[in-house]
């Protein structure tokens, strides 16, 4: 005790850690207010504006925006991409999973590298190499315009964008969950005489259940919100290459900047239900934690 005072006397520390005290009453809520000022000018101000300029004129203007007809392409069109992206991307991340989390082999951390590409890499630059790959020019334009396969500003050139870019979100939640929960589970099904499909289906899903329901809505969401690699490859062409996204931006362009406020309202009320369902899938994966 006596040695503690002669060093605070020797370095002049304060007596009873009052420095320390005043530093913990003015640095948490300044921190607070850096944050809360940070998501106020980027986050909440630009969304408040969104809704307020989607209804300024009434409820019944921004109803009538969402039944125009080049709205209604636009949704259904967006639904129809993401009916097809997030099903065979659900698929791939599984079997990319699988082989990532249970074998060790070699280029293992580079196969997990090249499934991260999607994230590196610009989408707008991922619909360029689409392009490249699949236009009338392309490495195999010609071999697809001779069987009159069209796959750039049409249909099949936005599933694929959108698939890129979507395409790592289901292996990336899985990967950790198969490698924390470990093969003990499934050895034992295996002696006891269960095959191949009864140990995924009794043993590895209801394992990996939350981590693959997190990894499909991140692919939903970010399917529905796509907007660099499907405005390369699709045209931007009202009712027929035009997604929700892209009808935003043509629609301000236009100057029909109601339309395109309320369809980004629209867009705004999925990305909130998409943060709803990943709060809800969180707080089940805590307290699965804390049971196990």
């Amino acid at each position: 005790m006596t040695a503690n005072l002669n060093l605070s006397k020797e370095y002049n520390f304060p007596p009873g850690g009052s420095a320390r005290k005043n530093e913990k009453t003015w640095v948490k809520p300044t921190l607070i207010g850096i944050a809360l000022a940070y998501l106020g000018l980027i986050l909440f101000i630009p969304a408040l504006n969104v809704f307020y300029q989607a209804f300024k004129k009434g409820v019944d203007p921004f109803l009538s925006n969402l039944t125009s007809p080049d709205f209604l392409s636009a949704a259904q069109l967006t639904l129809l991409i993401t009916l097809i992206v997030v099903p065979v991307n659900t698929v791939f991340g599984l079997c990319a999973a699988w082989v990532i989390g249970r074998n060790k082999f070699p280029g293992r951390t580079l196969l997990i590298s090249i499934l991260d590409v999607p994230f590196a890499v610009s989408p707008v630059v991922a619909g360029l190499m689409i392009v490249l790959l699949y236009g009338r020019l392309g490495w195999f334009g010609s071999w697809l315009e001779s069987a009159g396969i069209k796959v750039i500003f049409a249909f099949p050139g936005m599933v694929l964008a959108t698939a890129f870019v979507t395409l790592p979100f289901v292996a990336r939640e899985v990967i950790p969950v198969l490698e924390e929960v470990g093969t003990d589970q499934e050895e034992a099904a295996k002696t006891l005489g269960a095959n191949d499909w009864q140990i995924f289906w009794n043993v590895t899903l209801p394992n990996i259940r939350w981590g693959l329901l997190y990894g499909v809505i991140l692919t939903n969401a970010r399917a529905m919100g796509e907007f660099g690699a499907v405005s390369v490859v699709s045209g931007n062409i009202a009712k027929k290459t035009q997604t929700l996204p892209l009808f935003v931006e043509d629609a301000y362009k236009q100057y029909a900047t109601q339309a395109a406020f309320s369809a980004a309202v629209v867009l705004g009320l999925l990305a909130v239900v998409t943060l709803v369902l990943k709060e809800i899938l969180e707080q089940k994966t805590s307290i699965k934690e804390v049971n196990e």
